[in-house]
């Protein structure tokens, strides 16, 4: 085959190509991978330097394995950013996806908000899949079942943020704002002082005792 039709099938191929999320690599700059499928190196344990053992890479996956993991965040702090991943939730499983972490408390839900991942159907929390917990919850329910993966992505911003699952819209809010403020203190996050504050901070994935998986998990600077 010529040299030159072999340069033009290649470039097609990449053209073409999109990621998990549906987009082409070429229409998308600024992103950092924060898992790959082969290394843990973006993310540490909460309040510690290192990862535990109870997280495992599993074919392709960041998996919540075994007992004591542990709650991660990532070594990094992201201000306003927007957040994409997948994740695979075992049946009647819990977990979570936290922003703006910071680790002047015992536990990270103490201090960043948390995105919901759980299985909806057969979960033991009211609070759905995609919903900011006790803070904002969607009408509609665009999950998967428990076992197949589901993509979530947010956008976090001084003036808007949003929820995404698979590709469903499911509410925006001002962190911050008189509701954030109204609706926190009605939540059982109003004894935690400080609580959603923070302008940056670690995102965290939740170890709630049971499996889950993570995986394409990257992320875009928006400062």
């Amino acid at each position: 085959m010529p040299v030159v039709r072999l340069t033009c099938l290649f470039a097609l191929a990449v053209c073409s190509f999109t990621t998990a999320f549906g987009e082409s690599t070429a229409t998308k700059s600024g992103w950092t991978v924060l898992f790959d499928g082969a290394n843990t190196d973006a993310f540490r344990n909460y309040q510690s330097d290192t990862i535990s053992s109870g997280w495992k890479i599993q074919d392709g996956a960041l998996v919540r394995a075994e007992k004591g993991a542990g709650d991660i965040i990532t070594k990094e702090k992201f201000g306003a950013f927007e957040l994409e991943l997948e994740y695979k939730i075992s049946p009647e499983g819990n977990s979570g996806v936290m922003f703006h972490v910071t680790e002047d408390n015992p536990k990270p839900w103490q201090s960043g908000p948390e995105i919901q991942v759980q299985d909806n159907t057969a979960g033991h929390d009211p609070q759905k899949a995609g919903w900011l917990y006790q803070l904002y919850k969607a009408d509609v329910d665009a999950t998967k079942p428990a076992g197949q993966w589901n993509q979530l992505r947010i956008l976090i911003t001084p003036e808007k943020c949003a929820h995404y699952v698979n590709g469903v819209k499911y509410f925006e809010y001002v962190k911050g704002s008189d509701d954030w403020d109204q609706r926190v203190a009605k939540s059982k996050f109003s004894k935690f002082e400080g609580f959603g504050e923070a302008t940056s901070g670690h995102i965290a994935l939740q170890d709630h005792g049971d499996e889950v998986a993570y995986r394409n998990i990257r992320v875009r600077k928006l400062d």
